[in-house]
């Protein structure tokens, strides 16, 4: 059986499907990822990214964004600090914070490259759309929680994992900057690594909250 080491939590993940692309799914953390053979170049990631059409006032981008957004809003209060991490080259949510008084920073490794924002604390960060792209989730991941202040809600979107049977006609394999596939099981596992709260207010949200006493994981 072919096995690679998973990049989130380092177990032995197994080969679990094979089309265009190899999927290895780890039986620790429930994580599903594609090989670095198979990630895209920087230039190639980048171009796929260009062709986005997400305007800064496009009301039904920022009606999707706002699946995360309202209920951090819920949580924390204005003017708190907000990091929009992978914002991409049209930040939508970022205006959504700062037109409801919050303090904002953005960061991508593309569009909003300077990365002062990543050696600041924040009491909210957000990552829409972003963490299917990471191929080292455990450093970049583990890098944001060590931002969060203590108190702090980190707010994921992506789409999770369906039934193992249903995962090859998935159409979120499609894209192919897409390479790491989360499953609520995997925010359990991140939430226990951290000591941290975890909420699923929709199918597709993940809040962790940073309660005071939690360490950087």
């Amino acid at each position: 059986m072919s096995v690679r080491a998973c990049p989130l939590c380092a177990s032995s993940a197994a080969l679990d499907h094979r089309a265009e692309r190899a999927y290895y799914r780890c039986p620790t953390c429930a994580l599903v990822h594609m090989p670095p053979e198979y990630h895209l170049s920087a230039v190639d990631e980048q171009a796929v990214y260009d062709q986005h059409q997400n305007a800064v006032d496009d009301p039904g981008y920022r009606h999707f964004l706002r699946r995360v957004a309202d209920p951090l809003m819920v949580e924390v209060a204005p003017p708190a600090h907000v990091l929009d991490f992978g914002c991409g080259h049209g930040p939508a949510l970022a205006a959504i914070f700062r037109e409801g008084g919050y303090q904002v920073a953005v960061y991508d490794p593309y569009y909003f490259p300077d990365p002062a924002p990543l050696r600041a604390r924040y009491d909210v960060i957000t990552a829409t759309e972003v963490v299917e792209h990471l191929s080292e989730p455990a450093v970049e991941l583990d890098g944001l929680w060590g931002c969060l202040r203590p108190g702090g809600w980190l707010g994921i979107m992506t789409k999770r994992q369906p039934s193992v049977e249903a995962f090859p006609g998935w159409h979120y394999l499609r894209d192919p900057t897409h390479i790491a596939f989360f499953a609520e099981a995997t925010f359990r596992w991140l939430a226990e690594r951290w000591g941290a709260e975890l909420h699923l207010p929709r199918e597709d949200v993940a809040l962790l909250h940073r309660p005071v006493s939690a360490g950087t994981g």
